[in-house]
């Protein structure tokens, strides 16, 4: 257990989380007599940070099994060994932009360390098997993702797809937590009210979504993986990426990727990256930038995934 402050038991990508920051968008734990995976706690890290040399502190600074960032004028964050997350946070700080960075940058960090892959996308589960939509930020992953909720699939993950070898090195995906982040045009489009949900910055036009009757919590085999991207085209194209394009397209899209080099985990996510690329399909699917066609492509993807061809 952690010291004398109150503190917060839930589950989120197969861990046991004990918190003393409370984490209202993970699932509450409902075994807890199962031992703890990964603690969150506040501390005074000053005296660590200022360890640091002045020009290195722009970005993430990786110390063997460490990794610590600052995010100016809200906290200092450090990740270590896959089991610790603790954060510094300045007087006047925002619990809610807090509770953003460690469940963002520090658990993707964290999963890297625990040698779990980290993707930057979403995951719906169809028909037993975990489907994964990848891509940058803006492509549209989490809107497409709503599409298949709104047509009864449950969402695994969004944001950050975890992807660990189970099983006869099976890939397979660990649900993350039952929240979507959506920005005002999806919303709108969905005809969803933007005042039932809690913005995630100040002014700014992205809302979090809770899905707690449509996620799926439980590990499932991945199926195929989709790298979305938006393109001034007039209809969705589909293809088949192959050879080593299919590796390129792992390596651009894993989750603060910056950071496998400096880790020493460059003979990991290749091999972890192979093991992908030899169990599943993976393809690009690109969407017009001009309209709104999230119904299409979940209509675009159940196709393939149902047995139908793709474009020559």
């Amino acid at each position: 257990m952690l010291g004398t402050e109150k503190t917060y038991t839930y589950t989120t990508f197969g861990l046991m989380v004990e918190s003393e920051l409370p984490l209202p968008e993970l699932e509450k734990a409902k075994d807890n007599e199962r031992v703890v995976d990964l603690t969150i706690t506040k501390k005074d890290l000053s005296i660590d940070w200022s360890k640091i040399n002045p020009l290195n502190r722009t970005g993430f600074v990786v110390e063997g099994n460490r990794v610590m960032f600052e995010v100016p004028s809200l906290a200092v964050f450090s990740i270590e060994e896959g089991k610790t997350i603790t954060f510094s946070s300045c007087e006047s700080y925002n619990e809610d932009k807090v509770r953003l960075y460690i469940l963002g940058s520090c658990l993707g960090i964290l999963l890297m360390q625990r040698k779990v892959l980290p993707l930057h996308g979403s995951a719906i589960a169809i028909d037993g098997k975990a489907y994964a939509f990848i891509g940058e930020s803006g492509a549209g992953k989490s809107t497409l993702a709503s599409s298949f909720v709104n047509k009864g699939y449950k969402l695994l993950s969004d944001d950050v797809v975890a992807i660990s070898l189970m099983e006869e090195n099976q890939p397979c995906v660990i649900p993350s937590y039952p929240q979507q982040k959506l920005w005002q045009e999806s919303l709108n489009a969905f005809g969803m009210n933007s005042t039932d949900y809690q913005p995630l910055f100040d002014r700014m036009t992205k809302f979090s979504v809770p899905v707690q009757v449509d996620f799926y919590n439980l590990p499932l085999p991945l199926g195929g993986i989709f790298e979305l991207t938006g393109a001034d085209i007039e209809a969705i194209d589909l293809q088949a990426i192959e050879n080593l394009h299919r590796f390129q397209v792992l390596h651009m899209h894993t989750y603060r990727r910056s950071l496998i080099e400096r880790m020493h985990m460059m003979d990991w996510h290749f091999k972890i990256c192979a093991k992908c690329i030899n169990s599943v399909p993976i393809y690009r699917l690109s969407r017009p930038t001009s309209t709104f066609t999230a119904h299409d492509l979940v209509a675009t993807v159940l196709s393939i995934i149902k047995g139908g061809k793709i474009n020559d």
